[in-house]
């Protein structure tokens, strides 16, 4: 995935291990299955498809993550597209050096994910050049997917963490739920607010993990897929749903819908947390948390 995963469970030794290694196997087969950096995953094959300009037929599951992926897509007025991850090609955010207009130019005419035609299960490329990318969903499904397996293996207390996406399966045996704090957008080791759940998720989006400083700019890694250019607005948005991959894009919207983002989410009503570029922050959040 890219970044630290965690999982917290109760169990006996013996049996704990055991369950830990079907959840790290659950993540590591979701992680083969789609990722862009192995030739071999399904995500690679449809997007050797999407270069082509043809069709390919897709799984149950990968079925599944598109249905989620259009309906983001619709939800979020066409700005949650798993077709502007091309617009990487563009951005470099481990340089300092902003893209030219005339390569984000060229990049735009193969965003928008009306231009594939998904009839389940084929999947219809009309224009060759296209990409799709589920860095925006995959990494919140692997989450929901290990506290399953977790659960279905009896365990009643326990929290997954990957990278900052949490699925909370119960709280810990005393009854007490986690803490979870909430990163500061701008001063590192220091949180804005802590959260109290027992079960259920939570995920942040915000502008402080990847980005370029320019001119005392920042230029983050979420890009609007209209214009090509990262969004601005929001710093921050945490969310908490019942499930991970629910709360991950309510909170990539939010981000992506700018300064309309706070109204968003209050229009969605799931809990949530937000800082601005200003410092202002906001929140509707319960005392505890339990789905």
């Amino acid at each position: 995935m890219g970044t630290s995963c965690i999982l917290h469970i109760y169990a006996t030794r013996n049996r704990g291990s055991k369950i830990a290694q079907y959840a790290i196997s659950e993540v590591l087969r979701i992680e083969a299955r789609y990722s862009r950096y192995r030739a071999d995953s399904v995500l690679s094959k449809m997007n050797r498809a999407a270069k082509q300009g043809t069709s390919i037929e897709v799984d149950e599951e990968t079925s599944a993550l598109l249905d989620y992926a259009y309906a983001c897509y619709q939800k979020s007025d066409k700005m949650f597209d798993i077709s502007s991850g091309i617009l990487r090609k563009a951005w470099d955010f481990s340089s300092t050096c902003l893209p030219g207009n005339g390569i984000i130019d060229q990049l735009l005419p193969f965003v928008g994910l009306e231009k594939v035609i998904w009839k389940a299960p084929k999947l219809i490329f009309a224009l060759p050049g296209m990409e799709l990318d589920f860095g925006g969903i995959c990494k919140e499904y692997a989450a929901d997917r290990v506290a399953s397996v977790c659960k279905n293996q009896g365990i009643n207390y326990g929290l997954v963490d990957l990278g900052g996406d949490i699925h909370v399966i119960g709280p810990n045996p005393n009854g007490e739920p986690w803490r979870i704090e909430i990163r500061h957008p701008r001063i590192p080791e220091t949180s804005i607010a802590t959260i109290n759940i027992e079960r259920g998720s939570l995920a942040t989006s915000g502008d402080y993990e990847r980005y370029i400083n320019r001119n005392g700019r920042r230029y983050c890694h979420i890009i609007n897929p209209f214009t090509g250019w990262p969004v601005r607005g929001l710093s921050s948005v945490s969310v908490i749903a019942e499930q991970c991959l629910v709360a991950g894009s309510t909170s990539t919207i939010a981000m992506l819908k700018e300064n309309n983002g706070v109204q968003w989410l209050l229009d969605i009503g799931l809990p949530h947390l937000w800082m601005d570029e200003e410092g202002r922050s906001g929140s509707e959040l319960p005392s505890l948390v339990s789905f």
